[in-house]
């Protein structure tokens, strides 16, 4: 009985006790905890980026910055970072460029975009420069909800994907093969040419395009072969060419291989051949790389911007900021420039100050921003985005190499 009667004492204890207020687990409803966060983060299909007090507003880049194509992405982030010095700090934050290298390539892109996303105050992407890493990038930022504007990806395919989140300035692919494939055929004259492309997501679909287009106008494709990318010797290639004797070489690619390329067709029985270049072969690289055989090629640019007071300012502090003019690195310098400033612009449309001090970005606001760019003019032109992303209507511009410059033809 006893032990009865001690048992019923442990069992009140511990009724009481599990009754009690336990004030040190308890929590505060969520509301209370999230009092500071401003409305539009809980509705927001993404959420928001928040920014405390200290740190600053990443725009981030992916570009080749080494290898034989550094020279494009150089290029784009010595624009970008004008772009963010340039731009006025948003309610107390400052802006910061953030420039991967993704060599252009598929892989190289997947491992920028990963890296981008992991980091909570990186809102938005200048970029992908190159194709094949804006294709890998892309479906990485479409989940976590961060906006692109490219630069310089021009892959038709890049619009065709449904995606919310990527949007571009160039011009594209299409456009560009069809121009140069004009511009072959009547222009110049030529009735007999080969294509070539380095293999890739850009080079490959732009010499498509130029066969496709030429062989509609009536003109003979003797060849259409891709190359090993950045290799040294591309003489069999050529010699096989030459024994269908084109009058032009139509080369899909970038500034190294098109280096290599021009100078062996001088010794590969093609030393009557043109050498036609595109975007992606424009830039000083391929000047130094081809010298004296540069001459009297031809390259597809963007328009060059019309001389305002706003490109003055920017051609001058480019050219004090890094001893060579914009332009002179890739065709994309302007292009590089508004990208990072127009997202900057769309960040300030969209983002709200909390009550705890922090700026809190909504991302899903920041994609509809930027993809409703609707007349917006920067440097480099007027630009209106389409629903899937397209957002210039303008085509290419030719230019000839002539005593060791690019002069333009069109």
């Amino acid at each position: 009985m006893k032990n009865f009667k001690g048992l019923i004492v442990v069992v009140a204890v511990l009724l009481l006790s599990a009754c009690a207020p336990a004030e040190v687990t308890t929590t505060a409803p969520a509301d209370a905890v999230d009092a500071n966060i401003p409305a539009v983060c809980s509705t927001d299909r993404f959420g928001c980026a928040k920014i405390e007090p200290g740190q600053t507003i990443k725009i981030g880049m992916g570009s080749p910055m080494t290898g034989g194509d550094a020279s494009f992405g150089i290029d784009a982030e010595q624009s970008g970072k004008i772009a963010v010095a340039d731009a006025e700090p948003l309610k107390g934050f400052s802006f910061e460029l953030v420039a991967e290298d993704d060599q252009g390539a598929a892989e190289g892109g997947a491992a920028v975009a990963n890296k981008f996303v992991a980091d909570q105050t990186l809102v938005g992407v200048a970029g992908h420069l190159f194709s094949g890493a804006t294709a890998a990038a892309m479906p990485i930022y479409e989940e976590k909800g961060i906006p692109m504007l490219s630069p310089s990806a021009t892959n038709p395919t890049l619009t065709q994907k449904g995606s919310a989140v990527f949007n571009r300035v160039p011009f594209t692919d299409a456009d560009q093969g069809k121009a140069a494939a004009t511009f072959i055929y009547e222009e110049l004259g030529f009735r007999k040419i080969a294509v070539m492309h380095d293999g890739e997501d850009y080079g490959k679909g732009l010499a498509e395009i130029v066969k496709q287009e030429f062989e509609a106008l009536g003109g003979e494709v003797v060849e259409f072969v891709g190359i090993t990318s950045k290799e040294a010797d591309y003489t069999p290639v050529l010699t096989t060419i030459a024994a269908k004797s084109p009058e032009l070489i139509y080369f899909g690619g970038y500034t190294q291989d098109a280096g290599v390329l021009a100078n062996q067709m001088k010794t590969t029985g093609l030393e009557n051949a043109v050498f036609f270049g595109c975007d992606g072969t424009f830039g000083t690289d391929f000047l130094n790389r081809a010298g004296e055989n540069a001459e009297g090629s031809y390259h597809a640019t963007p328009r060059t911007p019309p001389q305002t007071p706003e490109k003055t300012a920017f051609d001058e502090a480019y050219k004090a900021a890094y001893g060579v003019g914009p332009g002179e690195l890739s065709p994309f310098t302007w292009n590089s420039y508004d990208c990072t400033t127009a997202i900057i612009e769309k960040v300030g449309d969209v983002a709200v100050l909390g009550e705890d001090g922090a700026l809190y970005i909504p991302r899903g606001a920041l994609v509809d921003a930027v993809r409703g760019l609707d007349n917006w003019t920067g440097i480099s032109g007027t630009y209106t985005c389409a629903p899937v992303g397209d957002c210039n209507v303008q085509g290419p511009q030719f230019h000839i190499v002539e005593n060791g410059a690019f002069v333009p033809v069109n």
